[in-house]
């Protein structure tokens, strides 16, 4: 797998799974372009910062990202323990905003968006988040999650968008792999050693957590993501487009 020569734009590079994505992928020969609101701690080879929550301030980043753009790794993201309306435009609608902006430089390249295995149950509420899926921009979106019938519970808020985050990438990947040969895939992590793991917890309440513990051996570390999502950047991975691939150790499988 060779990512020599690319050029990938990471959000959400300031930690985490971000950073440990960009280090692999300049490690592999990737020119790396970070987008953050805080700074980094790390070297890149560009850095935006920017706050992916108004479609005003995502728009200045795309002013300020290269011609040519290979992939796409959409990182950022606000945990559930942050107000109903930021994830929604943090963890959803900014993160679609900001890909559609840049698709059209991305012609034989790659998005690669990060889901959670919380999205596993997307399938009992698939026709609200196809509506969704389909509302034509930012505004139009925030309009539908705005009306009574679509609002949305803060304490499953996190796990919503994150299953309508599988279902825009399933159900609008194939038309922008026909029409402009861009590929986009999810890759979807079960808890993370990040700096979102206590809010994580608190999220999910001790109990549930305590629950699940022996399902799985421990929350993976940011490392053993950054190279599931470094292959759907590659050329290694060009026929591979629309699947949610689940990196967790397994637990996804112990549900069955």
């Amino acid at each position: 797998m060779s990512l020599q020569g690319k050029t990938i734009v990471i959000t959400g590079v300031s930690s985490g799974i971000g950073s440990d994505t960009a280090r692999l992928l300049r490690l592999q020969g990737a020119r790396v372009i970070g987008i953050d609101r805080n700074d980094p701690m790390l070297t890149l080879d560009g850095f935006v910062k920017a706050d992916l929550s108004t479609p005003a301030a995502i728009d200045a980043a795309i002013a300020r990202l290269p011609d040519r753009i290979d992939a796409l790794c959409n990182i950022a993201g606000v945990p559930g323990t942050a107000p109903v309306d930021l994830v929604a435009k943090v963890n959803y609608l900014g993160l679609r905003h900001l890909t559609l902006g840049l698709v059209k430089r991305m012609a034989g390249g790659s998005v690669v968006n990060v889901s959670s295995i919380l999205g596993a149950e997307w399938p009992a509420r698939l026709e609200r988040h196809r509506a969704l899926a389909q509302t034509a921009s930012y505004d139009a979106g925030l309009a539908w999650l705005a009306q009574a019938e679509n609002t949305v519970p803060q304490e499953t808020c996190y796990q919503y968008f994150k299953e309508a985050l599988i279902v825009w990438t399933v159900t609008q990947s194939q038309t922008l792999f026909m029409e402009h040969d861009v590929r986009m895939n999810c890759v979807a992590p079960g808890p993370v050693f990040t700096p979102i793991l206590g809010d994580f917890v608190q999220m999910l309440g001790e109990e549930r957590v305590q629950k699940d513990a022996h399902r799985m051996k421990r929350p993976a570390f940011s490392d053993e993501v950054a190279p599931v999502i470094a292959f759907l950047c590659s050329d290694a991975a060009r026929w591979i487009s629309g699947v949610n691939l689940p990196v967790d150790g397994g637990l996804a499988s112990t549900y069955l």
